[in-house]
């Protein structure tokens, strides 16, 4: 069967579905909402039961027969220029790992950026892989880390030759992106694998004025979080594969292994009607978004207090490769505030939700969704801001340490630390000891304290400063850090 991208194979087994008035005595329980609770159906709507039916044995036969999965994960390969595509209702983070367990095993080393997200450290632990780190591109002014360059890759090999590959995250959440091919051309000349993370990257594929997308770099595996800038549902993920570094069929088992038996269709049905809609149309949406933010970036750089970091900002030497202007990132630091005190005010205040935030910054992510309506509401929200900044300048700050500060010693396995007997310290005696616990701030996500890592006083301070000033520390044992989980005994 041929490449045809009018088609939706999971959009139209639903819609056979439904017109054949299958009747399940299956799963799910609902059964087709006349089982669902009528104060749920209110608020979800039908269509939410309508679409949730078994994948085999209801969207598909028993058998798989009809190929509806296959079909739409070979259409979405051919969009996205893949050789071969898989989808995932579990999320980026569960991609990401099954994507490092076809490339390593435990017991042995992946090259890894420090700035990975916490579900490439959760893979790190679950697997016991050796981590062998290479330093961001620390940015002293901005107090940012950019991507790690192509240097650090080369010498991170000939450091550890042993190591079966590399993992690189890009773009970050701040929209730098790294130097994908020539990352690539330094791994393939050892024979070995590039897996990117490009969770904020499923956009890239469909402008030319975008980061490059990982499969035209080069990369060989990469893992990208439909939901995130495209038009997918929460938990839509797919990654892609090219070359013969890594077997199709080892990818698929290490996602079987980690991914759910019961997946959830309306997932599927998301991703599978975005790729349609960008193969059909997606030069042009992401045209309309680039222009528009490119018109917003410019009203807020006019907001007194407000400068919009752009590709000035973040590239250059000793910075990110390439920039993604969609996420729209705020310095706000002239306004004497931070970024975590900021988004409250514009949630209270305005109802709106900002894509992330730290000690000094705001983002607010634009879409191929967004337009003139929405875009004029943020403006009227960040002049409202800007008015009442004066309001919000006895927030706390943060503590934020040097890049040198920032970066601690692993002195034992993440694996091993996390899974050894632990205790509680108070903060004040924790330096020194050895994290048993992942501390990340969120967004974007990036863990400051990996289990294994020696604790320091700089990064304490950072974190307890942080949580004062409205940090979100969400995996840490006590999340306001009167304590810390620590190795019991070294």
């Amino acid at each position: 069967m041929g490449i045809n991208h009018d088609e939706a194979p999971v959009l139209d087994a639903l819609r056979r579905y439904h017109e054949a008035d299958e009747l399940g005595f299956s799963p799910p329980g609902h059964k087709q909402a006349r089982g669902a609770d009528p104060r749920a159906r209110a608020v979800l709507g039908d269509a939410v039961y309508l679409g949730d039916v078994l994948a085999d044995g209801g969207l598909d036969d028993r058998l798989s027969r009809g190929r509806v999965l296959e079909r739409a994960e070979e259409l979405m390969a051919d969009a996205v220029h893949a050789e071969h595509t898989f989808f995932s209702t579990c999320g980026s983070s569960l991609s990401v790992k099954a994507a490092m367990l076809a490339v390593t095993c435990p017991g042995r080393g992946l090259i890894v950026g420090r700035d990975a997200h916490k579900s490439v450290i959760a893979g790190l632990i679950l697997s016991g892989v050796e981590p062998i780190w290479v330093e961001p591109q620390w940015d002293p002014e901005c107090h940012l880390a950019h991507p790690p360059s192509p240097a650090a890759y080369e010498k991170a090999f000939a450091e550890h030759p042993e190591a079966d590959g590399a993992l690189v995250t890009s773009p970050t959440p701040y929209g730098t992106a790294a130097s994908l091919r020539d990352i690539a051309e330094v791994c393939h000349r050892q024979g070995k694998p590039l897996i990117v993370d490009e969770a904020w990257g499923a956009h890239l594929p469909f402008h030319d004025d975008l980061p490059s997308w990982a499969m035209d770099a080069g990369a060989d595996v990469c893992v990208t979080s439909i939901h995130k800038m495209g038009s997918g549902l929460e938990q839509g993920s797919v990654f892609h594969l090219q070359g013969d570094l890594i077997d199709p069929a080892e990818l698929s088992s290490r996602a079987d292994l980690l991914g759910t038996t019961s997946p959830n269709v309306l997932l599927y049905a998301g991703i599978d009607a975005w790729r349609r809609q960008m193969a059909q149309h997606g030069h042009d949406l992401i045209e309309h978004a680039l222009r528009l933010a490119e018109r917003t970036r410019a009203a807020i750089e006019e907001i007194d207090g407000f400068h919009v970091n752009d590709a000035g900002d973040f590239c250059g030497p000793g910075r990110a490769a390439e920039f993604d202007p969609l996420p729209v990132v705020m310095d706000i630091e002239a306004l004497g505030t931070t970024g975590y005190r900021a988004a409250d005010w514009l949630r209270e205040h305005h109802h709106l939700d900002m894509h992330l935030f730290d000690h000094r910054r705001i983002s607010a992510q634009l879409t191929h969704a967004d337009d003139e309506q929405t875009t004029h509401r943020l403006l009227a929200a960040l002049r409202d801001l800007a008015d009442h900044a004066d309001e919000l300048q006895d927030a706390p700050r943060v503590d934020v340490p040097s890049p040198a500060e920032l970066r601690t010693e692993q002195a034992r396995l993440p694996r091993d630390a996390y899974f050894e007997p632990h205790e509680d310290v108070p903060m004040h005696r924790a330096a020194g000891r050895l994290a048993g616990e992942m501390i990340t701030p969120y967004p974007p996500g990036i863990p400051a304290v990996l289990p294994g890592e020696r604790l320091t006083e700089p990064v304490l301070r950072y974190l307890t400063s942080g949580v004062a000033a409205g940090m979100n520390l969400p995996d840490a044992a006590d999340t306001q850090l009167k304590t810390i989980r620590v190795v019991a005994q070294e």
